[in-house]
């Protein structure tokens, strides 16, 4: 014991020999000691007994301490061996290749494909089998449009298609069609503003079909929808792979009836409407990467008028960015499962908004609204893993939103700030949560264990009156201290939530114990 050296030398003392008996040195040793007990006790917490802030006192920020429970939810991948470019095969090869006109090989005349071309439009009518119909060349003044009675394969080999009254490609037909964007080459479709009239055929899109569109190969396709949509079937789109850009639209990026499904490849677009919608089915994402800059919804899975139909929409992985001027970022007017991937969306209306239930069961998660909710459920809202960042607009606006219905957290990382914010149910919850007041844009947040563990560091994005955390660093039982300001140095944040580097204590606000599944300190709770 290193005061021991003292006791003694206090001890031989002549003047303190002569008065101090045996009882006397115990007594003294028990005090000395006692001292020392209290010195080896101090904590790394930056406070002294008096809770104030000793200046650089600082804690590590770990990016360990992870946990997700059994998640919940849909996991469906809409898997279709079907959609399969590979499952199917295409041996006869029909080509246009447009120029000062149209070029034209058909080695089928006659055996079930007919080609006509007037004033730079060409029409397809097919009943052959395993027909590949590649296009290519430049055309200012045309379009192509296909009938076929079977599957078949749509090859764009590097093909310019305007249109200055229709579609640049109507696919009338409703079987299969591969639209294959062939590997290193550009290709480019516009139509006009206004469309002529073709009996009572459906034309709604740059690129349209009555039937389902498959696209895969590593070439791009840019588009401009000066009528409506860019992209639409009134079936299904599935997107396997290539480059995909919406210049502009005046309506949806990809407008759909039945469904949605991408397993990969790129997206970027910009439009008037909607970024990805499907009116009377569910969206599934797979992979792929998709930037999204719109009006209104960034991906909606709703209904029209069949109210039977399940509209739900399923995330299981790709990087997905969205900005929304006037609308919601991610919308179902069913379920929304969220099971992996990085997602950002920056809204007016909600980030993220659901009919009847929103499971988060990982992946990372951004949603910031400016005038709305950051995440809105109008049922139930469960938290089973991920890091989940959601931002919601000042009173009665919430960051998590979900009128009072169950909201259990089992796992993951939880930040909600807003005006207000739902309470997560105790009973069924496993994780603890806890409920705080007001913080200001642009400074750090911080909370440490009693002991002096890292439990959040934040970066605020805008001034809020209420926050709802939840982690697995929480404990139920334990006390918190809750730092504003101070710094980060060596650090990275995601969303504003720090995964590493070294936090420097700036000035203790409050401090707060788990005494339940669910603890409030401050804030505001919504309807």
């Amino acid at each position: 014991m290193r005061h021991q050296p003292i006791l003694k030398g206090i001890l031989e003392i002549p003047s303190v020999k002569r008065v101090v008996g045996l009882g006397s040195k115990l007594v003294l040793m028990a005090l000395l000691l006692a001292c020392s007990k209290e010195s080896d006790d101090l904590t790394p917490t930056g406070t002294g007994t008096s809770g104030t802030t000793t200046t650089g006192s600082s804690v590590a920020i770990d990016s360990t301490t992870t946990s997700s429970a059994t998640p919940e939810g849909n996991t469906d991948k809409a898997a279709n061996a079907d959609d399969l470019l590979a499952n199917s095969t295409f041996p006869s090869t029909v080509s246009v290749t447009f120029g000062t006109t149209a070029s034209i090989s058909n080695p089928l005349a006659g055996n079930g494909v007919s080609i006509e071309q007037t004033n730079g439009d060409v029409v397809i009518t097919s009943t052959a089998t395993g027909v590949d119909f590649v296009l290519a060349g430049t055309t200012t003044n045309g379009s192509v449009k296909i009938y076929s009675d079977k599957k078949f394969k749509l090859t764009l080999n590097g093909v310019n298609i305007t249109n200055a009254d229709g579609p640049a490609i109507n696919i009338q037909s409703e079987k299969r069609a591969f639209i294959v964007l062939a590997d290193n080459t550009t290709n480019s479709l516009t139509d006009g503003a206004t469309y002529a009239a073709s009996g009572t055929e459906d034309m709604k899109a740059t690129l349209f079909s009555e039937g389902q569109m498959i696209f895969s190969g590593n070439g791009s396709l840019s588009l401009k929808g000066n009528y409506k949509h860019a992209i639409a079937s009134d079936d299904y789109i599935r997107l396997i792979s290539g480059t995909i850009t919406v210049t502009s639209a005046a309506s949806d990026g990809i407008h759909t009836n039945d469904a949605f499904i991408a397993d990969g490849g790129t997206v970027t677009m910009t439009t008037q409407g909607d970024g990805i919608q499907c009116e009377e089915g569910y969206i599934v994402i797979n992979g792929g990467t998709f930037t999204i800059n719109v009006v209104d919804k960034g991906i909606a899975a709703s209904y029209d008028t069949d109210t039977t139909i399940d509209p739900y929409l399923t995330i299981n992985g790709g990087t997905i960015t969205i900005n929304s001027s006037a609308g919601e970022g991610i919308e179902s007017k069913s379920v929304l499962t969220i099971n992996n991937g990085n997602i950002i969306a920056k809204t007016k209306d909600d980030g993220i908004n659901a009919g009847t239930f929103i499971y988060i069961n990982g992946g990372t998660v951004y949603a910031y609204s400016s005038s709305n909710d950051g995440i809105d459920s109008n049922g139930k809202i469960t938290i089973t893993g991920g890091k989940t960042v959601s931002v919601g607009a000042s009173a009665p606006e919430e960051g998590f939103d979900c009128d009072r219905n169950t909201f259990k957290i089992t796992g993951g990382i939880a930040v909600g700030v807003a005006g207000a914010t739902s309470t997560p149910t105790a009973s069924v919850s496993t994780q603890p949560s806890v409920l705080l007041g007001g913080g200001t844009a642009n400074q750090l947040m911080h909370i440490q264990s009693g002991e002096g563990a890292e439990v959040l560091t934040f970066l605020i994005p805008k001034t809020y009156t209420t926050m709802l955390f939840s982690s697995p660093k929480l404990k139920t039982g334990q006390s918190y201290k809750v730092y504003s300001g101070g710094s980060v140095a060596g650090g990275t944040n995601v969303n504003g939530l720090y995964t590493s580097g070294t936090y420097t204590l700036g000035t203790q606000s409050t401090t707060f114990t788990t005494s339940s599944m669910v603890t409030r300190v401050g804030g505001s709770v919504g309807p």
